[in-house]
């Protein structure tokens, strides 16, 4: 079930944000950016629609995918 990010408090939407960019192995490219820089690039794509937030109702849990 797809969970629009403004139905989600802004706090809580950073966390998400926050704990998908520091998790090992994600990759942005030869250059390495700043965390806020990071989270200002996963809120341009959740506002543009190109990244979406799913939630799993049998393991209970929340991702942000990329929806292209």
């Amino acid at each position: 079930m797809e969970i629009p990010y403004k139905a989600i408090p802004p706090e809580t939407l950073r966390n998400m944000i926050e704990e998908l960019i520091t998790r090992e192995g994600t990759d942005y490219g030869e250059q390495e950016l700043a965390l806020a820089s990071k989270v200002k690039q996963v809120m341009l794509k959740l506002e543009r629609g190109e990244a979406a937030i799913l939630y799993d109702e049998a393991l209970e849990t929340c991702e942000i995918v990329l929806t292209q």
